[in-house]
């Protein structure tokens, strides 16, 4: 039995099948929508009809974008000699913030996960093979996440980037900045051994 009139009880239950989102926070969510002057509300349901009619992947990269190709594959200012391979849209942000990377990218949208049923064909490796025209790209970065599944798609991916001849690389796993060697465990530890550097 619900405790709530039907479309607040709507609402909530919508709320709660987004991520992260539990039944204490779907209330919360709903109670502060409802309560919202119409005129909020009203951009609220805008914002999310017109993000879900002119958002759409890019055709070139994967990428999240209102236009295509997207802004990074249409700049000028970008290096075409290395895309980095990342698993999601959000990747991409996370390596914009770090203003270190120039080159392009190229989403596979998931990663290898047998247990999941995902295999290669499931992912967008395809995609990126058609992308490397000879001399034109000259590394590939894969930034897959550093767990099995992301580890399982960097290995697959670079086995088949060897006969190409493109340097492939992965990014380097480890110890983040202010972090102690004591609390990190044998799996980073290893890892921040294995991606070491002369200084």
């Amino acid at each position: 039995m619900s405790y709530f009139v039907t479309p607040i009880a709507k609402l909530i239950e919508e709320f709660e099948k987004l991520p992260g989102i539990g039944p204490k926070s779907a209330q919360r969510l709903a109670f502060y929508v409802v309560n919202l002057p119409p005129e909020k509300a009203l951009k609220l349901a805008n914002a999310i009809k017109e993000a879900k009619e002119k958002v759409k992947y890019c055709s070139v990269c994967g990428n999240l974008t209102d236009k295509d190709p997207c802004m990074v594959c249409n700049s000028e200012n970008r290096d075409r000699s290395v895309i980095c391979v990342v698993e999601n849209p959000r990747d991409i942000v996370a390596m914009e913030k770090t203003r270190e990377f120039k080159g392009l990218y190229h989403v596979l949208h998931g990663a290898i996960s047998p247990m999941e049923g995902i295999g290669p064909e499931d992912i967008k490796i395809k995609e990126l093979l058609s992308r490397l025209q000879p001399g034109e790209v000259k590394e590939i970065i894969i930034a897959t996440n550093p767990n099995i599944e992301g580890e399982a798609t960097a290995m697959y991916i670079a086995k088949l980037l060897k006969p190409l001849g493109i340097k492939t690389t992965r990014i380097a796993h480890g110890i983040p900045v202010g972090g102690d060697l004591e609390y990190a465990d044998e799996v980073t530890l290893a890892k921040a051994l294995q991606g070491r550097r002369e200084i």
